[in-house]
């Protein structure tokens, strides 16, 4: 039907130009723009190395990889380049696809790609027609025009979310931008207003928990908004409220150095995007206490902790969800310091799922079980997803403030059905930023649980239930193991050195770990620590600190810890 669509959408009347001078609105990246002038092509995590080749006659290595070709994002990274060769490589691969595609062929046919492709399409027109004859210039605006009426007509069949984001806001945006398009507008808002209704809670949160889902959305309905204002129309209640909303929630989920936390196979953001998004909204407002689509933030002194405090998302929404509850990240200043291993999408179906285990985080799982497990497979999106199921339904959080101290203890029910076992957690902050201390627990609440705990034991033995409480490392932290193996002493970067300890209930070890990452080759190597130990009992405790250094040691030895912490 897409297709149908778009062959009939080509035989509409074309626009015949824009109504104003567009205005560029979104941010590309000059290093990835040379790399495809040079002919290598880096998409969804896969590089294709093929000088003087168009670029839609790549042998694409996945669909992902087509849908990223076919969306036109890597436009903004030709322009941000904006030379010569830059304009030559954007005007052959536009004209390209207008020559092979424009009569409704191809992948490219989707609502949510056509939204995307018209906004990137309208923001670098003048970069394109810039030396362009007349019959090129027509037949770009009759391909816009046809866009927009497929758009018209196709929108609604958007997956609810970021998919039916852009496709609203692209029709809006073109519908504002070009001659005789216009009417199409009013029923765009309209349906950007219910959307926004629908999609954003009242506390500026997603039903998918992606933090950097939310950015792009938030992205969108701030061009859409700007659009709507210049030409003089009106931005209806919902989407103004939309807006308000996200912003106070993205600001609450950015770490110290800027970048948001990776949870539920969302990145760190796109570089300077969050920031520009805020500005162009306009909004100044302060996150307020406590949690933010699920998040609770701590911040002190140059120190961010960011903490997934809410059960994953519903099932109908998992599909690129993480077992990650009450996972953390630190970052100080502007170096991570504790991450997750983030979201392997783009390296395979195989690191895709083990990005979304339970041990690819930075939180206590029992060996061999997830918090949540994966299971019950659905189409979306025209991709077939597998979604999280027998997930925690019972996840209490607390703050725990003291003096000017900040802290929190929750706990999830992840494990009760296959051990009877609760995760409680306790993380504490100290005032300066200085200090991190953290306790971890499993323990049965109720007679049922017991009685799950022993039948659990009654498998296993006399070697209880092993688990391991884990603290997965960025790549540019230098950690080694010290003081006879009892502490671990990571080097940030900027000189600043932290040091993990325990209570030796548990067996430390410094392991190997990933970081996976957005737009690269293959995972990053980097390292874990990890604390090991095996509950016997009804209540196991492990106790654990991270502690900043007053300065750069020559050794642990050298160094002086406050031993209060742990006790």
């Amino acid at each position: 039907m897409n297709r149908f669509h778009a062959w009939r959408a080509a035989r509409a009347k074309p626009a015949t130009g824009f109504v104003s001078t567009p205005e560029p609105k979104s941010i590309g990246s000059f290093a990835k723009g040379r790399q495809l002038i040079a002919g290598n092509f880096l998409f969804a995590g896969h590089l294709v190395e093929a000088p003087d080749t168009s670029i839609w006659d790549i042998e694409a290595p996945s669909p992902a990889f087509v849908e990223e070709l076919h969306g036109f994002a890597w436009l903004d990274d030709l322009a941000a380049v904006g030379d010569l060769k830059a304009r030559k490589r954007a005007q052959e691969w536009i004209i390209g696809w207008m020559e092979r595609f424009a009569r409704g062929s191809g992948p490219g046919w989707t609502p949510d790609l056509t939204g995307r492709r018209l906004i990137r399409w309208i923001n670098h027109a003048l970069f394109f027609l810039s030396g362009q004859d007349t019959r090129v210039s027509d037949d770009f605006y009759k391909t816009l025009a046809q866009q927009t009426i497929f758009l018209a007509r196709r929108w609604h069949t958007a997956s609810a979310g970021l998919p039916r984001f852009e496709a609203l806001t692209g029709l809006i945006y073109s519908g504002l931008s070009l001659n005789g398009m216009e009417g199409h507008v009013p029923t765009a808002v309209k349906a950007l207003g219910r959307e926004c209704e629908a999609q954003i809670d009242r506390d500026g949160g997603l039903p998918t928990r992606n933090p950097e889902e939310l950015l792009e959305v938030f992205t969108l309905l701030t061009w859409a908004a700007t659009s709507l204002s210049e030409s003089g129309r009106f931005v209806e209640g919902p989407h103004m409220t939309a807006i308000t909303r996200i912003a106070t929630t993205l600001r609450a989920l950015r770490h110290s150095d800027g970048a948001l936390a990776r949870f539920h196979g969302g990145g760190r953001g796109a570089e300077g995007r969050l920031d520009h998004a805020l500005a162009t909204s306009g909004n100044k407002d302060a996150p307020r206490a406590g949690l933010h689509m699920g998040y609770l933030r701590m911040h002190a002194g140059r120190t961010s902790v960011i903490v997934d405090a809410a059960s994953p998302p519903a099932q109908e929404y998992s599909f690129n969800a993480h077992a990650s509850t009450l996972a953390f990240e630190v970052t100080s200043g502007r170096r991570p310091l504790v991450v997750n291993c983030g979201a392997g999408s783009s390296f395979g179906p195989d690191m895709r799922r083990a990005g979304r285990a339970t041990p690819s985080h930075s939180t206590l799982g029992i060996k061999g079980y997830s918090s949540s497990r994966l299971g019950g497979r659905r189409m979306i999106g025209g991709h077939m997803r597998e979604l999280l199921v027998d997930v925690p339904d019972d996840v209490r959080i607390e703050m725990r403030n003291s003096g000017d101290d900040s802290g929190f203890v929750g706990g999830h029910n992840g494990y009760v059905s296959s051990h009877g076992l609760t995760h409680i957690r306790q993380i504490d902050l100290s005032h300066d930023g200085r200090g991190i201390a953290g306790e971890d627990t499993l323990a049965t609440i109720t007679p049922a649980d017991e009685k799950r705990f022993d039948r659990a034991m009654d498998r296993l033995g006399l070697q209880g239930i092993p688990f391991h409480v884990r603290f997965h490392l960025h790549p540019d932290v230098d950690a080694e193991l010290d003081m006879g193996g009892a502490a671990v002493s990571m080097a940030l970067k900027s000189g600043e050195i932290w040091v993990f300890r325990h209570d030796g209930r548990a067996k430390l070890t410094l392991e190997p770990s990933v970081y996976l990452e957005k737009g690269r080759l293959k995972p990053r190597a980097t390292k874990q620590v990890v604390l090991s130990a095996a509950a016997m009992d009804y209540a196991t405790r492990v106790r654990w600190t991270l502690a900043k250094a007053q300065e750069t040691p020559t050794t642990l030895r050298d160094l002086e810890m406050d031993d209060e912490i742990l006790t």
